[in-house]
């Protein structure tokens, strides 16, 4: 007898009735085979089967018809998309030997030989997979290195997959490069990563690297839809819809989540895209576009009815603003393409509601709008009460509907006609109280008739000129004016310059060109050699230096920065400067040139003195 107990052998099965008569026992029934997700039970075995990587799947066939299959390849793309299912099909096709033994490297392995069967049962001792996210060592890497100089035992080609890549160390990665450079024939080094950014470059250039792309809605809609059907499973589009959009271009994710939602619609029941939601946390497809026609029509009673049927129903606020964002984002698009009210690429509520939603919104206030929920939706993410906040920006959002956008608004203001201003005689120029808006009149002024509208712009200084060419949009032209000229003399129609030696030899013509065209008046624009005045930028600089210096000499100003150590003056503004800085000279009257400030022992309710402050 051995020193081991060793097991009974098993009684064998009654074959008839038992001693007494009583009936023969039942075969114990088999058990049933563990269930396997979707993710697993429809994983792609050929390249075939890949859905979304056309260009991949094409390059990889290419190289195995020709004979140019390279020895290391990097697969990167977000989670989901297939990287390393794409790597055990590549293992495959390097160890397939046909259905009779005698096939080679093969874009189209048969599934049936030995090596695909191990390979597909994640059981062949020369397809080598390792996590590198756990197994991160220089170490770890010395094993593989240490491995590959060996033959492989039963394939033809002795495979390393490694998964997240990016997770090696440094030096892991230093002793790994040399047998990547140049490993024996009989090795092949796969690598998967989400994260490319973070190998290194030497790596990388010893791999060939295919981008893996998101999977579009469309395609994932399409491929969920059979793998349903094929389940036995009835789900509506508008539910496949949602679940391709949550899974986010991820076919994996996507897969989890059909196989949440059937669990779901358990007993045969139709799975439709109100449960899907409800599911997801997400707001109904038609909530959204009715929350966004609410929004849009400045209806600030219905959006929050909107919200509080979507809160009850358990859906989360915030991600019902990130539906208000990619619905702007598709009304964009469709305004932007028309064709795709006619294509397959957007879902049927897209196409029509969509549509017409979109022809009656204009592309400037969709702009406004994304920008507006953009901020919405970071507001929600860091305010204590989400809900709270969300609705701020819907009702944000409702106030400003009726609102023309700031383009709209330069438009009314650059369109409409000057207002006519009381001419008072020469002999009393008006005063100006700092803001140079307050005029005084010490008496009756005769007001005599408006001059008729002239035909063009009225240009009465060279500065006249500059900003004419920045309403002209010519912003290149523009900067030469402010930094590249020196005026030497302006009498209408005659304008002298001194260009900077690096100017453009055209200057003056194309400035005499855009004067033509915008006054209808032919200008003549001379070059001299005389030193002309300052560039308006210098002028412009000088103008805020000295209204600096000047603001630090004032008494309160002086008393501010002693009580607050490290303050500075940030600025300080002229409201009767122009874009350029500069101030227009006016003959000084006896009320002074408003340029004072306010005496210390002013107080509320004191009428201020003509030499009012300017701002700071």
């Amino acid at each position: 007898m051995s020193g081991f107990a060793e097991d009974p052998l098993p009684e064998p099965p009654p074959s008839g009735p038992g001693l007494f008569g009583e009936p023969e026992s039942p075969a114990p029934a088999a058990a049933p085979a563990p269930y396997r997700v979707l993710a697993r039970k429809y994983r792609p075995t050929t390249f075939d089967d890949l859905i979304g990587q056309e260009a991949m799947v094409r390059i990889l066939r290419n190289a195995f018809a020709q004979n140019r299959v390279a020895h290391a390849w990097m697969l990167t793309g977000v989670r989901g998309v297939g990287k390393t299912t794409t790597a055990r099909i590549i293992a495959r096709a390097l160890n397939c030997v046909g259905p009779d033994g005698t096939g080679g490297p093969t874009a189209d392995p048969c599934g049936v030989c030995p090596n695909c069967i191990a390979i597909l049962a994640d059981r062949h001792p020369d397809v080598i997979e390792m996590d590198a996210a756990s197994r991160t060592g220089v170490d770890d890497m010395r094993e593989v290195i240490d491995a590959a100089r060996y033959r492989p035992l039963q394939a033809r080609t002795k495979v390393f997959i490694v998964d997240e890549v990016h997770m090696l160390s440094r030096n892991a990665f230093n002793a790994l490069l040399k047998t990547l450079e140049e490993p024996p024939p009989h090795v092949k080094f796969i690598f998967a990563t989400t994260e490319i950014r973070k190998v290194p470059v030497t790596v990388l250039s010893r791999c060939q690297r295919f981008d893996l792309r998101r999977v579009s809605v469309a395609e994932l809609t399409g491929q969920f839809g059979r793998i349903a059907a094929k389940e036995g499973v009835a789900v509506a589009p508008d539910a496949l819809d949602l679940i391709a959009r949550a899974a986010d271009g991820s076919v994996r994710d996507g897969l989890s989540l059909l196989d949440q939602a059937i669990a779901q619609g358990a007993g045969g029941a139709s799975i439709d895209g109100a449960a899907v939601a409800d599911m997801l946390g997400l707001a109904d497809r038609s909530a959204v576009f009715d929350l966004m026609e609410a929004v849009m029509a400045g209806r600030p009673d219905q959006a929050l009815a909107i919200t509080d049927r979507a809160h009850e129903r358990g859906a989360d606020l915030g991600l019902m603003l990130g539906d208000l964002l990619d619905l702007s984002h598709t009304l964009t698009r469709l305004k932007s393409v028309p064709a795709l009210r006619d294509g397959n690429e957007l879902p049927e509520a897209e196409r029509t509601r969509g549509a017409a939603l979109a022809d009656r919104l204009t592309m400037p206030v969709l702009g406004r709008a994304w920008q507006m929920l953009l901020k919405g939706a970071q507001e929600a993410e860091q305010a204590p009460d989400r809900r709270a906040a969300v609705e701020m920006v819907l009702i944000r959002l409702c106030y400003v509907s009726d609102l023309p956008p700031p383009g709209e608004l330069v438009r009314r203001l650059t369109d409409a006609p000057p207002a006519a201003a009381p001419r008072t005689p020469p002999t009393a120029p008006p005063p100006f109280d700092g803001g140079g808006a307050r005029a005084v009149a010490n008496g009756a002024a005769a007001v005599s008739a408006p001059d008729p509208a002239p035909s063009g712009p009225r240009l009465s200084s060279f500065r006249d000129v500059a900003m004419l060419v920045a309403e002209q949009r010519e912003p290149l032209l523009h900067g030469l004016l402010l930094h590249a000229v020196h005026l030497v003399r302006f009498a209408p129609p005659v304008i002298e310059l001194r260009p900077e030696p690096d100017a453009p030899r055209d200057l003056a013509s194309r400035l005499a060109a855009l004067l033509l065209d915008a006054t209808g008046t032919r200008w003549t624009i001379a070059l001299s050699r005389e030193a002309g005045e300052p560039t308006l930028a210098s002028q412009g600089q000088a103008a805020d230096t000295a209204r600096r210096a000047e603001a630090a000499t004032h008494p309160l100003v002086q008393a501010i920065l002693d009580a607050f150590p490290g303050a500075k003056i940030a600025s300080v503004t002229d409201s009767r400067a122009d874009a350029y800085g500069l101030v227009d000279t006016v003959p000084l009257t006896e009320e002074g040139d408003g340029r004072e400030f306010a005496p210390l022992d002013a107080e509320d309710g004191d009428v201020l003195p003509p030499d009012a402050a300017d701002s700071i």
